[in-house]
Protein backbone atom coordinates (compact mmCIF):
# COMPACT_ATOMS: atom_id res chain seq x y z
CA UNK A 1 0.00 0.00 0.00
CA UNK A 2 1.04 3.17 -0.60
CA UNK A 3 2.63 5.25 2.14
CA UNK A 4 2.69 9.55 2.57
CA UNK A 5 6.09 9.46 2.75
CA UNK A 6 8.69 10.81 -1.08
CA UNK A 7 11.99 10.06 -0.85
CA UNK A 8 14.42 11.84 -3.20
CA UNK A 9 16.99 9.44 -4.21
CA UNK A 10 20.25 9.41 -6.55
CA UNK A 11 20.98 5.91 -5.88
CA UNK A 12 19.99 4.27 -9.08
CA UNK A 13 22.35 6.58 -10.75
CA UNK A 14 24.83 6.23 -8.62
CA UNK A 15 24.83 2.35 -8.87
CA UNK A 16 24.87 2.81 -12.35
CA UNK A 17 28.39 4.92 -12.28
CA UNK A 18 30.40 2.12 -10.57
CA UNK A 19 33.14 0.26 -12.58
CA UNK A 20 33.52 -3.69 -12.44
CA UNK A 21 34.60 -4.71 -9.57
CA UNK A 22 35.01 -7.69 -6.78
CA UNK A 23 32.15 -6.98 -5.86
CA UNK A 24 30.15 -7.23 -9.15
CA UNK A 25 32.23 -10.12 -9.42
CA UNK A 26 31.03 -11.54 -6.05
CA UNK A 27 27.21 -11.34 -7.15
CA UNK A 28 27.86 -12.70 -10.27
CA UNK A 29 29.51 -16.18 -9.01
CA UNK A 30 27.66 -16.05 -5.83
CA UNK A 31 23.98 -15.50 -7.89
CA UNK A 32 24.65 -16.87 -10.71
CA UNK A 33 25.12 -20.37 -9.10
CA UNK A 34 21.61 -20.74 -9.61
CA UNK A 35 21.96 -21.78 -13.01
CA UNK A 36 24.57 -24.41 -12.29
CA UNK A 37 22.63 -26.18 -10.18
CA UNK A 38 19.82 -26.39 -12.30
CA UNK A 39 21.80 -27.22 -15.37
CA UNK A 40 23.26 -29.95 -13.16
CA UNK A 41 19.93 -31.07 -12.13
CA UNK A 42 18.54 -31.37 -15.41
CA UNK A 43 21.67 -32.83 -16.92
CA UNK A 44 21.17 -35.49 -13.97
CA UNK A 45 17.86 -35.99 -14.76
CA UNK A 46 18.48 -36.66 -18.41
CA UNK A 47 22.10 -38.50 -17.66
CA UNK A 48 20.52 -41.34 -15.50
CA UNK A 49 17.32 -41.92 -17.37
CA UNK A 50 19.12 -45.17 -18.28
CA UNK A 51 19.87 -45.66 -15.27
CA UNK A 52 16.48 -45.20 -13.66
CA UNK A 53 15.19 -47.53 -16.07
CA UNK A 54 17.47 -50.31 -15.11
CA UNK A 55 17.28 -49.80 -11.51
CA UNK A 56 16.05 -52.56 -9.48
CA UNK A 57 14.11 -51.13 -6.88
CA UNK A 58 12.42 -48.24 -9.60
CA UNK A 59 12.00 -49.94 -13.12
CA UNK A 60 11.02 -46.82 -14.67
CA UNK A 61 9.54 -46.11 -18.44
CA UNK A 62 10.50 -44.12 -20.76
CA UNK A 63 7.09 -41.97 -19.89
CA UNK A 64 7.51 -42.22 -16.59
CA UNK A 65 10.98 -40.56 -16.75
CA UNK A 66 9.89 -37.59 -18.85
CA UNK A 67 6.55 -36.64 -16.58
CA UNK A 68 9.20 -37.31 -13.91
CA UNK A 69 11.14 -34.21 -15.33
CA UNK A 70 7.55 -32.32 -16.04
CA UNK A 71 7.18 -32.83 -12.23
CA UNK A 72 10.12 -31.07 -11.73
CA UNK A 73 9.11 -28.12 -14.09
CA UNK A 74 5.71 -27.70 -12.46
CA UNK A 75 7.75 -27.39 -8.98
CA UNK A 76 9.34 -24.51 -10.94
CA UNK A 77 6.68 -22.89 -11.47
CA UNK A 78 4.65 -23.21 -8.81
CA UNK A 79 7.86 -22.04 -6.32
CA UNK A 80 8.42 -19.28 -8.99
CA UNK A 81 5.10 -17.80 -8.53
CA UNK A 82 5.30 -18.05 -4.34
CA UNK A 83 8.84 -16.91 -4.27
CA UNK A 84 8.66 -14.31 -6.36
CA UNK A 85 5.87 -12.52 -4.91
CA UNK A 86 7.50 -12.80 -1.54
CA UNK A 87 10.55 -11.57 -3.39
CA UNK A 88 9.12 -8.01 -4.12
CA UNK A 89 7.31 -8.32 -0.93
CA UNK A 90 9.93 -8.88 1.77
CA UNK A 91 13.36 -8.18 -0.13
CA UNK A 92 15.21 -10.17 -2.66
CA UNK A 93 18.15 -11.28 0.18
CA UNK A 94 16.15 -13.25 2.26
CA UNK A 95 14.57 -14.97 -0.45
CA UNK A 96 17.88 -16.04 -2.21
CA UNK A 97 18.60 -18.02 1.19
CA UNK A 98 15.19 -19.61 1.39
CA UNK A 99 14.95 -21.10 -1.99
CA UNK A 100 18.54 -22.07 -2.07
CA UNK A 101 18.15 -23.82 1.11
CA UNK A 102 15.00 -25.80 -0.04
CA UNK A 103 16.34 -26.77 -3.19
CA UNK A 104 19.26 -28.20 -1.30
CA UNK A 105 17.03 -30.11 1.19
CA UNK A 106 15.07 -31.61 -1.85
CA UNK A 107 17.77 -32.67 -3.97
CA UNK A 108 19.52 -34.56 -1.60
CA UNK A 109 16.21 -36.10 -0.27
CA UNK A 110 15.76 -37.24 -3.80
CA UNK A 111 18.60 -40.00 -3.22
CA UNK A 112 16.44 -41.73 -0.75
CA UNK A 113 13.19 -42.02 -3.18
CA UNK A 114 11.99 -45.88 -2.99
CA UNK A 115 9.59 -45.24 -5.86
CA UNK A 116 7.89 -43.55 -8.90
CA UNK A 117 5.71 -41.15 -6.53
CA UNK A 118 8.15 -40.21 -4.01
CA UNK A 119 10.80 -39.42 -6.80
CA UNK A 120 8.68 -37.03 -8.23
CA UNK A 121 7.41 -35.53 -5.11
CA UNK A 122 11.23 -34.78 -4.65
CA UNK A 123 11.75 -33.46 -7.77
CA UNK A 124 8.65 -31.18 -7.40
CA UNK A 125 10.05 -29.82 -4.62
CA UNK A 126 14.02 -29.24 -6.28
CA UNK A 127 12.22 -27.63 -9.21
CA UNK A 128 10.14 -24.96 -6.39
CA UNK A 129 13.79 -24.25 -4.99
CA UNK A 130 15.05 -23.68 -8.13
CA UNK A 131 12.12 -21.50 -9.65
CA UNK A 132 11.96 -19.22 -6.75
CA UNK A 133 15.63 -18.44 -7.22
CA UNK A 134 15.15 -16.98 -10.92
CA UNK A 135 13.01 -15.12 -9.29
CA UNK A 136 15.06 -13.58 -6.77
CA UNK A 137 18.23 -13.51 -8.58
CA UNK A 138 17.45 -12.19 -11.39
CA UNK A 139 15.65 -9.33 -9.95
CA UNK A 140 18.60 -8.69 -7.63
CA UNK A 141 21.11 -9.25 -10.77
CA UNK A 142 19.20 -6.45 -12.49
CA UNK A 143 19.37 -3.80 -9.53
CA UNK A 144 22.61 -4.46 -9.01
CA UNK A 145 24.85 -4.39 -12.08
CA UNK A 146 25.50 -1.31 -13.82
CA UNK A 147 23.55 -0.07 -16.63
CA UNK A 148 26.52 -0.68 -19.31
CA UNK A 149 27.22 -4.17 -18.05
CA UNK A 150 23.60 -5.86 -17.37
CA UNK A 151 23.12 -7.77 -20.94
CA UNK A 152 26.39 -9.55 -21.19
CA UNK A 153 26.78 -10.44 -17.30
CA UNK A 154 23.11 -11.56 -17.15
CA UNK A 155 23.51 -13.43 -20.55
CA UNK A 156 27.01 -14.96 -18.99
CA UNK A 157 25.39 -15.87 -15.71
CA UNK A 158 22.32 -17.33 -17.43
CA UNK A 159 24.68 -19.49 -19.69
CA UNK A 160 26.34 -21.26 -16.53
CA UNK A 161 23.57 -23.44 -16.84
CA UNK A 162 25.50 -25.51 -18.69
CA UNK A 163 28.47 -25.46 -16.68
CA UNK A 164 26.35 -27.03 -14.49
CA UNK A 165 25.33 -29.47 -17.06
CA UNK A 166 29.13 -30.09 -17.55
CA UNK A 167 29.29 -30.67 -14.39
CA UNK A 168 26.28 -32.95 -14.68
CA UNK A 169 27.44 -35.18 -17.22
CA UNK A 170 31.31 -35.91 -16.03
CA UNK A 171 29.65 -36.95 -12.54
CA UNK A 172 27.75 -39.42 -14.65
CA UNK A 173 30.77 -40.97 -16.98
CA UNK A 174 31.78 -42.01 -13.36
CA UNK A 175 28.57 -42.41 -10.85
CA UNK A 176 27.00 -44.37 -13.52
CA UNK A 177 29.99 -47.53 -14.14
CA UNK A 178 28.53 -50.43 -13.50
CA UNK A 179 32.08 -51.16 -12.56
CA UNK A 180 32.29 -48.52 -10.01
CA UNK A 181 28.77 -48.47 -8.69
CA UNK A 182 25.96 -50.44 -8.16
CA UNK A 183 22.83 -49.69 -10.32
CA UNK A 184 20.42 -48.79 -8.00
CA UNK A 185 23.57 -46.38 -6.28
CA UNK A 186 25.45 -44.51 -8.64
CA UNK A 187 22.95 -41.97 -9.75
CA UNK A 188 21.96 -41.69 -6.08
CA UNK A 189 24.93 -40.39 -5.35
CA UNK A 190 24.49 -37.96 -7.93
CA UNK A 191 22.03 -36.08 -6.63
CA UNK A 192 24.37 -35.01 -3.87
CA UNK A 193 26.39 -32.96 -6.19
CA UNK A 194 24.18 -29.80 -6.23
CA UNK A 195 23.81 -29.89 -2.55
CA UNK A 196 27.41 -30.05 -1.78
CA UNK A 197 27.54 -27.12 -3.99
CA UNK A 198 25.01 -25.02 -2.46
CA UNK A 199 26.45 -25.32 1.27
CA UNK A 200 29.07 -23.48 -0.52
CA UNK A 201 27.34 -20.61 -2.11
CA UNK A 202 24.97 -20.11 0.92
CA UNK A 203 28.31 -19.32 2.70
CA UNK A 204 28.96 -16.52 -0.17
CA UNK A 205 25.88 -15.07 -0.34
CA UNK A 206 26.10 -13.71 2.98
CA UNK A 207 28.53 -11.27 2.08
CA UNK A 208 26.08 -9.98 -0.11
CA UNK A 209 23.95 -6.82 0.44
CA UNK A 210 19.81 -5.89 -0.32
CA UNK A 211 19.22 -4.46 -3.25
CA UNK A 212 19.34 -0.34 -2.59
CA UNK A 213 17.08 -0.36 -5.38
CA UNK A 214 14.31 -2.25 -3.51
CA UNK A 215 15.18 -0.43 -0.04
CA UNK A 216 14.55 2.63 -1.44
CA UNK A 217 11.08 2.11 -2.81
CA UNK A 218 9.99 0.20 0.26
CA UNK A 219 10.89 3.67 2.51
CA UNK A 220 14.44 2.24 3.73
CA UNK A 221 16.93 5.32 2.22
CA UNK A 222 18.70 5.40 5.35
CA UNK A 223 19.80 1.62 4.67
CA UNK A 224 20.28 1.53 1.01
CA UNK A 225 22.46 4.84 1.38
CA UNK A 226 24.75 3.31 4.01
CA UNK A 227 25.08 0.34 1.22
CA UNK A 228 25.49 2.16 -1.28
CA UNK A 229 28.18 4.71 0.48
CA UNK A 230 30.00 1.83 1.74
CA UNK A 231 30.36 0.41 -2.32
CA UNK A 232 31.50 3.96 -3.03
CA UNK A 233 34.33 3.95 -0.61
CA UNK A 234 35.26 0.15 -1.42
CA UNK A 235 35.45 1.29 -4.94
CA UNK A 236 37.81 4.48 -4.22
CA UNK A 237 39.75 2.95 -1.63
CA UNK A 238 40.91 0.37 -4.47
CA UNK A 239 42.15 3.61 -6.55
CA UNK A 240 38.82 4.09 -8.76
CA UNK A 241 37.85 7.61 -9.55
CA UNK A 242 34.27 7.51 -9.95
CA UNK A 243 32.04 10.11 -12.19
CA UNK A 244 30.20 12.99 -11.46
CA UNK A 245 26.40 12.53 -11.11
CA UNK A 246 26.41 15.76 -13.09
CA UNK A 247 22.98 18.13 -12.89
CA UNK A 248 20.69 14.98 -13.20
CA UNK A 249 17.25 15.70 -10.71
CA UNK A 250 16.99 13.15 -8.07
CA UNK A 251 14.69 10.14 -8.34
CA UNK A 252 11.36 10.58 -6.50
CA UNK A 253 9.56 7.55 -5.18
CA UNK A 254 6.50 7.36 -2.86
CA UNK A 255 7.07 4.69 -0.36
CA UNK A 256 5.48 1.76 0.16
CA UNK A 257 5.65 -1.43 1.81
CA UNK A 258 4.19 -3.22 -1.00
CA UNK A 259 2.65 -3.26 -4.36
CA UNK A 260 -1.37 -4.19 -4.49
CA UNK A 261 -1.43 -7.33 -6.81
CA UNK A 262 -4.26 -5.17 -8.57
CA UNK A 263 -1.42 -2.24 -9.28
CA UNK A 264 0.45 -5.36 -10.49
CA UNK A 265 -2.35 -6.81 -12.57
CA UNK A 266 -3.21 -3.35 -14.18
CA UNK A 267 0.64 -2.71 -14.64
CA UNK A 268 1.06 -6.28 -16.55
CA UNK A 269 -2.30 -6.33 -18.33
CA UNK A 270 -2.55 -3.05 -19.33
CA UNK A 271 -0.15 -0.49 -18.92
CA UNK A 272 2.80 -2.81 -20.29
CA UNK A 273 0.66 -5.09 -22.02
CA UNK A 274 2.53 -5.36 -24.93
CA UNK A 275 5.78 -6.03 -23.34
CA UNK A 276 3.84 -8.96 -21.36
CA UNK A 277 3.11 -10.14 -24.46
CA UNK A 278 6.76 -10.17 -25.89
CA UNK A 279 7.71 -11.74 -22.59
CA UNK A 280 5.54 -14.42 -22.81
CA UNK A 281 6.49 -15.29 -26.57
CA UNK A 282 9.83 -15.48 -25.79
CA UNK A 283 9.75 -17.49 -22.56
CA UNK A 284 7.09 -20.17 -23.76
CA UNK A 285 9.46 -20.44 -26.95
CA UNK A 286 12.67 -20.92 -25.66
CA UNK A 287 10.91 -23.13 -23.04
CA UNK A 288 10.02 -25.48 -25.48
CA UNK A 289 12.77 -25.11 -27.27
CA UNK A 290 14.69 -26.42 -24.42
CA UNK A 291 13.29 -28.69 -22.55
CA UNK A 292 11.39 -30.92 -25.11
CA UNK A 293 15.47 -31.78 -26.24
CA UNK A 294 17.16 -31.53 -23.52
CA UNK A 295 15.18 -33.55 -20.95
CA UNK A 296 15.07 -36.65 -23.32
CA UNK A 297 18.70 -36.21 -25.36
CA UNK A 298 20.28 -39.34 -23.10
CA UNK A 299 17.41 -41.08 -24.35
CA UNK A 300 17.53 -40.76 -27.66
CA UNK A 301 21.18 -41.38 -27.36
CA UNK A 302 20.31 -44.90 -25.98
CA UNK A 303 17.49 -45.89 -28.30
CA UNK A 304 18.20 -44.59 -31.88
CA UNK A 305 22.13 -44.60 -31.15
CA UNK A 306 23.15 -47.62 -29.16
CA UNK A 307 24.94 -45.59 -26.92
CA UNK A 308 25.65 -46.60 -22.96
CA UNK A 309 23.78 -45.31 -20.09
CA UNK A 310 27.59 -44.81 -18.87
CA UNK A 311 28.73 -42.95 -21.64
CA UNK A 312 26.02 -40.38 -22.30
CA UNK A 313 28.10 -38.00 -20.47
CA UNK A 314 30.81 -37.95 -23.43
CA UNK A 315 27.98 -36.91 -25.35
CA UNK A 316 26.75 -34.21 -23.44
CA UNK A 317 29.96 -32.54 -22.55
CA UNK A 318 30.46 -30.92 -25.58
CA UNK A 319 26.82 -30.04 -26.07
CA UNK A 320 27.29 -28.18 -22.79
CA UNK A 321 30.45 -26.23 -24.10
CA UNK A 322 28.69 -25.48 -27.02
CA UNK A 323 25.73 -24.05 -24.75
CA UNK A 324 27.92 -22.29 -22.32
CA UNK A 325 30.35 -20.72 -24.94
CA UNK A 326 26.90 -19.00 -27.11
CA UNK A 327 26.20 -16.15 -24.36
CA UNK A 328 29.74 -15.27 -23.69
CA UNK A 329 30.45 -14.85 -27.39
CA UNK A 330 27.86 -13.54 -28.74
CA UNK A 331 26.48 -11.87 -25.12
CA UNK A 332 28.72 -8.55 -25.49
CA UNK A 333 26.69 -7.44 -28.89
CA UNK A 334 23.40 -7.51 -27.23
CA UNK A 335 24.71 -4.72 -25.20
CA UNK A 336 26.38 -2.99 -28.29
CA UNK A 337 24.15 -3.86 -31.56
CA UNK A 338 20.61 -3.77 -29.20
CA UNK A 339 18.57 -6.00 -27.83
CA UNK A 340 16.01 -6.34 -30.49
CA UNK A 341 18.03 -7.06 -33.51
CA UNK A 342 20.17 -9.99 -31.38
CA UNK A 343 16.99 -11.66 -29.68
CA UNK A 344 15.36 -11.49 -33.15
CA UNK A 345 18.56 -13.37 -34.72
CA UNK A 346 19.18 -15.53 -32.50
CA UNK A 347 15.45 -16.66 -31.66
CA UNK A 348 15.09 -17.56 -36.08
CA UNK A 349 18.55 -18.85 -36.00
CA UNK A 350 17.84 -21.29 -33.36
CA UNK A 351 14.37 -22.01 -34.92
CA UNK A 352 16.05 -22.96 -38.52
CA UNK A 353 19.05 -24.66 -37.00
CA UNK A 354 16.60 -27.15 -35.48
CA UNK A 355 14.51 -28.08 -38.44
CA UNK A 356 17.99 -28.91 -40.18
CA UNK A 357 18.83 -30.91 -37.81
CA UNK A 358 15.90 -32.77 -37.42
CA UNK A 359 15.91 -33.58 -40.87
CA UNK A 360 19.18 -34.70 -40.63
CA UNK A 361 17.82 -37.01 -37.49
CA UNK A 362 14.86 -38.09 -39.61
CA UNK A 363 16.80 -39.14 -42.30
CA UNK A 364 19.24 -41.13 -40.46
CA UNK A 365 22.62 -39.32 -41.99
CA UNK A 366 24.18 -38.80 -38.53
CA UNK A 367 26.27 -40.75 -36.19
CA UNK A 368 26.02 -40.81 -32.47
CA UNK A 369 28.83 -37.87 -32.37
CA UNK A 370 27.90 -36.40 -35.59
CA UNK A 371 24.53 -35.60 -34.10
CA UNK A 372 26.41 -34.16 -30.73
CA UNK A 373 28.19 -31.90 -33.30
CA UNK A 374 25.12 -30.69 -34.74
CA UNK A 375 23.35 -29.89 -31.73
CA UNK A 376 26.21 -28.58 -30.35
CA UNK A 377 26.47 -26.50 -33.04
CA UNK A 378 22.67 -25.40 -32.81
CA UNK A 379 22.48 -24.27 -29.00
CA UNK A 380 25.19 -21.84 -29.22
CA UNK A 381 23.45 -19.90 -31.32
CA UNK A 382 20.01 -21.00 -28.83
CA UNK A 383 21.57 -20.70 -25.12
CA UNK A 384 21.90 -16.62 -25.93
CA UNK A 385 18.38 -16.58 -27.45
CA UNK A 386 17.14 -18.64 -23.84
CA UNK A 387 19.13 -16.41 -22.27
CA UNK A 388 17.86 -12.86 -23.25
CA UNK A 389 14.54 -14.13 -22.71
CA UNK A 390 15.52 -14.00 -18.76
CA UNK A 391 17.49 -10.57 -19.49
CA UNK A 392 14.20 -9.08 -21.46
CA UNK A 393 11.34 -10.14 -18.48
CA UNK A 394 13.83 -9.13 -15.82
CA UNK A 395 14.15 -5.37 -16.87
CA UNK A 396 10.87 -4.18 -19.16
CA UNK A 397 8.92 -4.15 -15.58
CA UNK A 398 8.74 -1.71 -12.94
CA UNK A 399 11.19 -2.28 -10.21
CA UNK A 400 8.43 -2.84 -7.51
CA UNK A 401 6.97 -6.06 -9.57
CA UNK A 402 10.07 -6.93 -11.33
CA UNK A 403 10.72 -10.57 -9.34
CA UNK A 404 6.99 -11.25 -9.59
CA UNK A 405 7.31 -10.67 -13.30
CA UNK A 406 10.37 -12.54 -13.83
CA UNK A 407 7.96 -15.19 -11.77
CA UNK A 408 5.07 -15.22 -13.80
CA UNK A 409 6.63 -15.09 -17.04
CA UNK A 410 8.93 -18.09 -16.29
CA UNK A 411 5.74 -20.36 -14.24
CA UNK A 412 3.53 -19.05 -17.65
CA UNK A 413 6.17 -19.54 -20.27
CA UNK A 414 7.10 -22.75 -18.77
CA UNK A 415 3.71 -24.18 -18.25
CA UNK A 416 3.07 -23.58 -22.02
CA UNK A 417 5.93 -23.98 -23.25
CA UNK A 418 7.97 -26.54 -21.37
CA UNK A 419 5.88 -29.00 -18.85
CA UNK A 420 4.59 -31.12 -21.64
CA UNK A 421 7.58 -31.08 -23.44
CA UNK A 422 9.61 -33.94 -21.92
CA UNK A 423 6.52 -36.19 -21.04
CA UNK A 424 5.33 -35.46 -24.86
CA UNK A 425 9.22 -36.52 -26.30
CA UNK A 426 9.42 -39.23 -24.01
CA UNK A 427 6.02 -40.45 -25.45
CA UNK A 428 7.80 -39.90 -29.07
CA UNK A 429 11.14 -41.43 -28.43
CA UNK A 430 9.26 -44.42 -27.08
CA UNK A 431 7.03 -44.70 -30.18
CA UNK A 432 10.89 -45.48 -31.95
CA UNK A 433 9.38 -43.36 -34.92
CA UNK A 434 11.94 -40.72 -35.98
CA UNK A 435 9.74 -38.55 -38.34
CA UNK A 436 7.22 -38.43 -35.35
CA UNK A 437 10.53 -36.95 -33.43
CA UNK A 438 11.33 -34.53 -36.48
CA UNK A 439 7.73 -33.27 -36.63
CA UNK A 440 8.28 -32.48 -32.76
CA UNK A 441 11.59 -30.90 -33.87
CA UNK A 442 9.33 -28.74 -36.26
CA UNK A 443 7.20 -27.70 -33.84
CA UNK A 444 9.73 -26.28 -31.56
CA UNK A 445 11.23 -24.42 -34.38
CA UNK A 446 7.95 -23.08 -35.55
CA UNK A 447 7.51 -21.67 -31.93
CA UNK A 448 11.53 -19.93 -31.95
CA UNK A 449 11.01 -18.15 -35.60
CA UNK A 450 6.93 -17.31 -33.76
CA UNK A 451 9.05 -15.48 -30.83
CA UNK A 452 11.65 -13.82 -33.17
CA UNK A 453 8.66 -12.21 -35.15
CA UNK A 454 6.97 -10.84 -32.05
CA UNK A 455 10.64 -9.71 -31.00
CA UNK A 456 10.86 -8.02 -34.40
CA UNK A 457 7.50 -5.85 -33.98
CA UNK A 458 7.32 -5.21 -30.47
CA UNK A 459 10.75 -5.59 -28.85
CA UNK A 460 12.29 -3.44 -26.43
CA UNK A 461 15.37 -1.00 -26.83
CA UNK A 462 16.81 -1.44 -23.01
CA UNK A 463 20.61 -1.85 -23.81
CA UNK A 464 22.85 0.93 -21.77
CA UNK A 465 19.61 2.01 -20.35
CA UNK A 466 18.77 2.57 -16.32
CA UNK A 467 16.25 0.08 -15.44
CA UNK A 468 13.97 3.40 -14.22
CA UNK A 469 14.70 4.67 -17.56
CA UNK A 470 13.56 1.28 -19.31
CA UNK A 471 10.53 0.72 -16.78
CA UNK A 472 9.54 3.98 -14.42
CA UNK A 473 8.82 2.58 -11.14
CA UNK A 474 4.92 2.55 -10.07
CA UNK A 475 5.65 4.85 -7.42
CA UNK A 476 7.67 7.44 -9.05
CA UNK A 477 6.73 11.08 -8.69
CA UNK A 478 7.56 14.01 -10.51
CA UNK A 479 11.47 15.64 -8.93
Amino acid sequence: MKQSTTIHTDIPQRLDRLPWGRFHTLVAVSLGITWVLDGLEVTIAGAIASALKASPSLHFTEAEIGLASSFYLAGAVVGALLFGWLTDRLGRKKLFFVTLTLYLLATAATAFSWDFASFCFFRLLTGAGIGGEYAAINSTIQELMPARYRGRVDLAINGTFWVGAAIGAAASIVLLDPQRFAPDVGWRLAFFIGAVLGLFILGLRAFLPESPRWLAIHGRNTEAETIVERLEGEFRASGHTLAELGDAPKLAFAARTHTPLGEVFEAMAHTHRTRSFVGLALMAAQAFFYNAIFFTYALILTRFYGVAPDQVGWHLIPFAIGNVLGPLVLGPLFDTLGRRPMIVATYAASGLALAVAGYLFWQDRLDAHQQTIVWSCVFFVASAAASSAYLTVSEIFPVEIRALAIALFYAFGTALGGVAAPYIFGELIGSGSRFALFAGYLFGAACMIGAAAVALRWGVAAERRPLESVARPLSAREP
